[in-house]
Parts: C-alpha cells; sequence; structure tokens
C-alpha cells in the first residue's frame, strides 16, 4: 500500500530518489483491513452487486469541510498580549526537514445509504546537500455506512484512549490544568463527519510513525498544535509531541488560515510591514481557550521568504521546546528548505502529493466498477429539478 511512482520532472529543481528512513514504516493492519472489507460489503453473498455508485454534484475534499484549518477562536484577554519581533538569519543544518499532509475525497453515495471515501497520505524528505524525497500512502477506498462507521469510530478511539497516551498528556501538563473527558470522542460521528474523523486518524498514525522512526529532525505538519476536540484528543496530540521531543525532533505547525486575533487586529496583519525573514512572537496568551481547549505549542506570526511581500502563516511550536532552541529550528529550517512565498517547499509538496486529481478520483470510480461491479450512475438533481437555472446549493451542478 506504499507507492513511489516514478516521476521525471520537466526542470531540476526537484529529485525524489527512494526515502530508505521512512520506508519501513507500516500503517495500522486494522486500517487496511477496514478499506477491503467495507469495498467488499457492497457485494452479495453471489458476488454479484446491486450497489450504485452516485457521482456528487460537488466534490467534497478535507480543505472544503475544514476551510480554516482552525478551531480555536480569538484570544480572550486580548489587552494582555505583548507581540515583539525576532529577526532571523538562515543557518543551515545537516539535520532533515519532514513534512507531513494527508487527504482525503469523496467519491460518491451508494444506494445502501452510504458514502464512497477515499484517504491518502504524503511524507516528504529534504537534506543538505540532497533533493527532495517522499512517500506516498495509499489510496484507501472506504465505504462507510451506519452500520459500520461505529466499527471505524472505536478504531479512532482505540487509538486515542491508549493507557499510554494519558500518561503522556500528564507530564506535557501542569497539575492545575484537567484534560477534560469532552476531548475524548464518545459516540460514532454522523456520516456527514466520519470523513473528518479518517482523515484526522490516519494523519496522526502517520506523524506518530514519523517522530518514532527519525531523530534530531525538523518535522513538519499542516495545521496548529490546538487540541480538545473529539477529532484531535488532547492525549493524542501531547503524545505525538512527547515522541518527538524524546527522539530530539523539533514539531513546527503550519496554519495557511488563522482567526486568531491580537487587540482586533488578525495575527498574520501584525507583521507585514516588518522586514523579513522574521517572527512574531506572542506573549500573554492563556494556555486554554475553552474548559477542553489546550494550546500544545507557543504562537508566532512567520514570514520566512526574503521577499517582502511574501505570505505570513500562523506556526505552532511544541511548548517544550525552550524559546531559544525553538527560534534556532526555524532558522534551521529557512537555512534548508525552500520558503517559497512563505511557505515551506517540503509541506507544499506534501500537500500536492497527498491531494487527488479529477483523473485519479475517474480512476478510483473505474476501479471499483471493474472489480466490485458498482455502476456509476447520476443522481438525479432534485434542486435542478424544481427550480431550474434559479437551483441554489450544493446540489447545483457546475
Amino acid at each position: 500500500m506504499i507507492q513511489q511512482p516514478q516521476y521525471t520532472p520537466a526542470t531540476t529543481k526537484y529529485n525524489f530518489p527512494p526515502l530508505p528512513s521512512l520506508e519501513d514504516t507500516t500503517l495500522p493492519q486494522r486500517l487496511i483491513e477496514l478499506s477491503l472489507r467495507s469495498i467488499k460489503q457492497t457485494q452479495n453473498r453471489a458476488g454479484t452487486t446491486t450497489t450504485a455508485l452516485y457521482q456528487p454534484y460537488q466534490t467534497l475534499t478535507e480543505e472544503t469541510l475544514n476551510p480554516t484549518e482552525e478551531i480555536t477562536p480569538a484570544f480572550t484577554g486580548q489587552t494582555t498580549l505583548k507581540p515583539h519581533t525576532i529577526r532571523l538569519k538562515p543557518k543551515p543544518s545537516p539535520h532533515p526537514v519532514i513534512a507531513i499532509d494527508v487527504s482525503s475525497i469523496k467519491i460518491g453515495e451508494t444506494n445502501r445509504g452510504g458514502i464512497l471515501l477515499a484517504l491518502r497520505a504524503a511524507t516528504v524528505w529534504k537534506q543538505k546537500g540532497t533533493g527532495y524525497r517522499y512517500t506516498r500512502f495509499g489510496p484507501f477506498p472506504f465505504h462507510i455506512t451506519e452500520e459500520n462507521k461505529q466499527e471505524i469510530t472505536q478504531l479512532f478511539n482505540q487509538h486515542s484512549r491508549d493507557t499510554q497516551e494519558e500518561e503522556g498528556a500528564k507530564r506535557c501538563f501542569p497539575s492545575s490544568l484537567k484534560i477534560s473527558s469532552a476531548a475524548m470522542p464518545t459516540h460514532a460521528p454522523s456520516l456527514i463527519n466520519i470523513q473528518t474523523r479518517m482523515t484526522t486518524l490516519l494523519e496522526r498514525w502517520i506523524q506518530t510513525q514519523t517522530t518514532a522512526h527519525t531523530s534530531n529532525s525538523l518535522i513538519l505538519l499542516d495545521g496548529s498544535l490546538t487540541a480538545g476536540t473529539s477529532d484531535t484528543p488532547v492525549t493524542v496530540l501531547a503524545q505525538l509531541l512527547e515522541t518527538a521531543h524524546n527522539r530530539n525532533n523539533t514539531v513546527l505547525a503550519f496554519t495557511k488560515t488563522t482567526r486568531l486575533r491580537a487587540n482586533g487586529t488578525a495575527l498574520t496583519d501584525l507583521i507585514q510591514k516588518t522586514p523579513s525573514p522574521c517572527l512574531l512572537q506572542m506573549d500573554g496568551y492563556p494556555l486554554s481557550a475553552y474548559p477542553h481547549i489546550r494550546f500544545l505549542g507557543a504562537i508566532y506570526v512567520a514570514k520566512l521568504a526574503p521577499n517582502p511581500h511574501s505570505c505570513a502563516f500562523r506556526l505552532d511550536i511544541d511548548n517544550n521546546t525552550p524559546p531559544n532552541q525553538a527560534i534556532e529550528a526555524v532558522e534551521h529550517l529557512i537555512g534548508n528548505d525552500l520558503v517559497t512565498d512563505g511557505y515551506p517547499e517540503t509541506l507544499r509538496l506534501a500537500h500536492i502529493y497527498s491531494t487527488f486529481t479529477a483523473n485519479e478520483v475517474i480512476g478510483i470510480q473505474r476501479f471499483l466498477a471493474q472489480a466490485y461491479h458498482i455502476r456509476i450512475e447520476q443522481k438525479p438533481n432534485i434542486r435542478r429539478i424544481l427550480f431550474g437555472p434559479y437551483a441554489k446549493g450544493p446540489q447545483q451542478e457546475s
């Protein structure tokens, strides 16, 4: 289930040789078994099928479901924030930069009341003096129904409620900060939310395996280090950061779109006129937003490209990392990796290699039709039938 397609770039900018350090990373066997079993459930006992696949009018990706990439509100007690600027100098380092990203896509709905979706992950590796390397995991197709969604959710719960994770969370927080039980998933989500849950499960697994099999590395994540929801329990993220810390890895999490404000101003706007590369360090913010929401990373605003018109991003760095070491880690990042437009190239490539293209969706549909005799049909557009050119909403054809 691990593939590295042959890729011949048009230029010599990228080089993707094999990645031996991460090829031994294994996915949970149950995840693969669930994928195969859920797809086989579309067939009856005779080996034939009456399952029809209705193509969606609007393809939903993980980014469509979570456009802000963030679960935290504006800071409380905004007047106590004390931002200050830190100038950065690129420092090349022999330590590798590793980026991880996972995407999901809805393939369609079935006449059995379920949805077909696919998951895929990508890990991109960059080290001084070498080109970019990558490994893909997947795609993993799933047929999710009301009958089997509980089994899939239990897999997530088993992953997030491990006793070792509980101990890791206790070591990551002061005793005065109690971990709310609301941070743990207690029931299966609706089919609308199951795609997000499955994507998070695969993403956390890849992140955990990467931090456990590497050392002295910069590990880049897509999103923030905020935890406390059913999709990202505090214990899961805390254990991930503790594993990385024990292996001398530094976790840097980039958020492309943030709703965080300081004194009514967006954090990314506070750094626009500052010469780059630089960081805007935020002091005085609370460790939690709600009783169950925790900030597990120190929050910065990063403007990493020397171009004065480059983009600024929210950057979370593991709270267990001393401030001086955190700043040095960012300097190693801009010294080892390209930061065109202010965004790390490894993380950009991880997104590209995990995202599904239109041709790949057609290929998955074709595979399911041939291997499992699923009929691909176009579901009648009720809104278009009723309202004609005045139809609006997700069922409207583009």
